[in-house]
């Protein structure tokens, strides 16, 4: 089976790509490559922060890897918290703290309209593609479900009655923005990684 190292140690992430990629690749958590600094995610945008993560586990570790950034774009509030989707409420990831925040920032708006967005960078060599997915859907007043993470208790995608929180985890690992960027890494790597 072949390896390639993921950019993360968030073990949420590792479980659901490794599940979306299934038999066909094993995942590398950095972790298992001596990395547990934190990497740095300073761009402005979603692509950005994907990019340099990439980049800078390739370069310090010298191994193939891909890295990806997610955010919740939300329409009456012009695409917050979007790149800063982790840390809305402010330093960290307590995710509970920031769905809290963006229900206080929806509270009366009549457009509860947004989208997740997730873009994955891949560099080998010296050359980097960027894959990406989408699926737009609704927030919800409240919280509802228990699986998942971040925002999914909140968030309803088109065409479905559940939040992210309440799918099964197969449901929401074929449909999902991380889904459809993965699916598109996995046809890639398929075809041109030996």
């Amino acid at each position: 089976m072949k390896s390639i190292v993921f950019a993360t140690n968030n073990k949420h992430k590792i479980e659901e790509i490794q599940a979306i990629l299934g038999g066909a690749f094993r995942i590398i958590p950095l972790s298992e490559i001596g990395c547990n600094e934190d990497i740095p995610e300073t761009s402005q945008t979603i692509e950005g922060n994907a990019t340099q993560k990439a980049y800078y586990v390739n370069e310090k570790y010298k191994v193939d890897c891909f890295a990806d950034d997610t955010g919740l774009e939300v329409e009456a509030l012009d695409g917050q918290p979007g790149v800063k989707s982790a840390r809305y409420a402010g330093p960290g990831h307590d995710f509970d703290a920031n769905v809290t925040k963006l229900l206080k920032e929806l509270n009366g708006q009549l457009s509860r309209r947004a989208r997740f967005k997730t873009v994955i960078s891949l560099v080998t060599e010296d050359n980097e593609m960027l894959f990406e997915g989408i699926i737009n859907g609704t927030i919800i007043t409240e919280r509802r479900g228990k699986g998942g993470f971040g925002y999914d208790p909140v968030f309803v995608p088109d065409g479905y009655n559940q939040t992210f929180a309440e799918m099964p985890a197969e449901l929401k690992n074929t449909i999902s923005h991380r889904a459809l960027a993965t699916k598109k890494l996995v046809k890639y790597l398929q075809e041109h990684y030996k």
